[in-house]
Formats: C-alpha cells, structure tokens, sequence
C-alpha cells in the first residue's frame, strides 16, 4: 500500500483483576486476553495497517466518532459490553458515524448471540435445526414437543459459557435444576434444546462471496469414560488445551463429498438468511438419519492465534493455506470490498 490504511480495531479484553469476584470473572469470559489483543494488532500492523485500538467500553462511542476521518473501516472483534444484544453495541454505534465495518448488520450479530430467535428464523425458512423451548425460570413446564435428551444453555451466551457436561439431561427434574442454575450464574433465560445422537462439526466462511474453509469434526473419543459426547464447557477449554495431549478436532473432516455438499449448502444458506458478511463459524450436528442441522453461529468467531491453544476457525483457515494473519486480511479486503472503500 502505497499511503497508509488506518483501521480501527474494537474488542473487548479481560481485566486481570487481582481477587477478582466469579462475578466479575463470569462478565468478562467472553472476553479475550492482553496477549490475543496485542496478538490481533501485531498482525494487522505487519501487514502494513495503522491500527487504532478502541475498547468496546463506554467510551467507544466517542472515540469512535472523532477518528472517523482518519479510519477507512473498523474490524470489529467486540463481543460487547452486556446485555442481551451487545454483540450488536458497536456495529450499531458504526451505523450511526458511518464508519465501514466487517461482519454483518446489527441485526445479524443480535441474532448470532440470541440462540432461539436464530434457530426461529432458520426453520422458518426450513433450514434443519435441533427442537427447542426458552424457559424463563425452573419452574416452566418441559414441552410435550420435545423428547430427551436435551442439553440446556444460556439463550445468550457464547464460548460454551454455562454449557457444561452435566448440561445434558434425561428428565424434567434436570431440566429444571440446570435452568436455575443458568439463572443464578450468568441471569438469563435457558433454552432446551434436543440432542441430536450424530457427528459433531464446525465450519467456518470467510470473504465476499463466502469461501467455505475446510470443514472441522469434533471428536469424543477422549474424554473421559461417562462424560457426555457433546461440545460442551469442559470439552472444548480442558479436555482441548495445551496441557492435554489430545486433539479433538479432524481438519479437514473425513467425509464424503456428499455429506460435504450438503453442510456447506445450509450453512452458505443460514448465512445468507441471517445477514452474515465477512467471516463466521457455524456449529453443527447431525441428527440420527445423518442430517446436518445448525446448532449455532458464532460472529466473531473466537481466533487464538497460537496454533497450540486449537482455536477452530485459525486451525480450519491454516488447513486452507491462510497464515493467522492472511486469514485477517482477507476479511478485511472482504469488508472493504463490500463498502466500495479503496485499499489503495
């Protein structure tokens, strides 16, 4: 580049408070450390990028606005401040400056983090997706609809937060006491949702027009003895760690073409559905007739840049021949694409 390309780069990092309360550590687990923010911006400045750093806080707002002359577009890494919809926060504030941003609408990221009113919208539009209920407390009745087992989780929450092992259950008893506990811990609804008895995979998209990256299948294999085979809490952050020797995760995945055209079909569907640009991570399932159905989507997707640590959408995006930093540039040139926004 022959000028300098300003960027700015929101996120939210952790505050590594000294006794600090499970309060406050629940708040900010979605967040991401010191070293993945200094990582993301080491790389953005390495392939040439002025980064202006600004943390999703209160004050984003502001800062946002007076470097809108001097930024031509925002990644956006923010997973928002709190509440229900706060992935939405900072797209939102760029919509209102009118600062170019990667990822979709507020919209599409509001709906990304609500998981019911996105699985809403996929089966209206008859893209498979597991049965659910939202439960408001411990004390709604377990629909008629639905056939155990379920799994239950936060209806707004990502990186498995309040998904643990024991969140599969096998009667009403359990759904209940898993719905209170969600409810004490991180103050929200519950949604139960059917497990699905198939193979478990994860697919990230990345550019304009999407690019499906090479499919990813999480394995059980290794977990211990009686713990359930699904991609909860203690699955994906202790039983796939640097500490472990085990590696959960087949990229590419071995299946058959078939199989392979029919999970990239729904999710470049889903994606379309649901207002999706630049980059995303879709979690699926198969059901027991082999069916892929979307569990979730993950906008931002999580990207820990040390290969060690497993993250899925780096990990997928490298068996596609893109370093950590490539990967970053091509949803930036996507973003800037999108917007008309020149990278000379």
């Amino acid at each position: 580049m022959s000028d300098p390309y300003h960027i700015g780069f929101t996120y939210n990092i952790k505050h590594q408070r000294r006794n600090a309360t499970q309060a406050q550590m629940m708040r900010e687990a979605e967040f991401d450390t010191p070293e993945t923010i200094r990582a993301i911006t080491d790389a953005l400045s390495s392939l040439g990028y002025v980064v202006h750093q600004i943390e999703a806080n209160e004050l984003a707002y502001e800062k946002l606005r007076a470097l809108k002359k001097k930024i031509h577009l925002v990644f956006n890494f923010a997973e928002g401040l709190r509440g229900r919809d706060r992935e939405s926060q900072i797209p939102a504030m760029l919509e209102m400056i009118g600062i170019p941003y990667t990822g979709g609408t507020p919209l599409s990221y509001a709906l990304g983090l609500n998981k019911a009113k996105c699985k809403e919208i996929l089966a209206y539009h008859n893209i498979p997706t597991p049965r659910w209920q939202v439960m408001k407390n411990g004390n709604d009745a377990v629909s008629q609809n639905l056939r155990f087992p379920l799994i239950i989780k936060p209806l707004a929450e990502g990186s498995s937060k309040g998904i643990h092992s024991d969140s599969l259950v096998h009667n009403s008893s359990d759904v209940h006491k898993r719905v209170r506990r969600i409810r004490a811990t991180v103050e929200g609804k519950a949604i139960v949702e059917e497990f699905l008895e198939g193979r478990e995979f994860t697919v990230g998209i990345i550019g304009t027009p999407f690019r499906i990256l090479p499919i990813i299948e999480i394995t059980f294999g290794e977990l211990p003895q009686g713990m359930p085979k699904f991609d909860h809490y203690e699955a994906k952050w202790i039983y796939d760690s640097p500490d472990c020797a085990t590696d959960p995760l087949v990229c590419p995945a071995r299946i058959s073409a078939e199989l392979r055209k029919k999970i990239a079909s729904i999710v470049l569907e889903s994606a379309r559905i649901l207002g999706i640009k630049d980059w995303a991570r879709f979690d699926i399932r198969l059901d027991k007739k082999g069916v892929p159905n979307i569990l979730e989507v993950n906008c931002p997707p999580g990207i820990l840049p040390d290969p060690k640590d497993n993250s899925r959408f780096p990990r997928a995006a490298r068996a596609g021949g893109m370093s950590f930093r490539e990967m970053l540039d091509t949803v930036i040139k996507s973003c800037a694409r999108r917007y008309g926004v020149r990278m000379t």
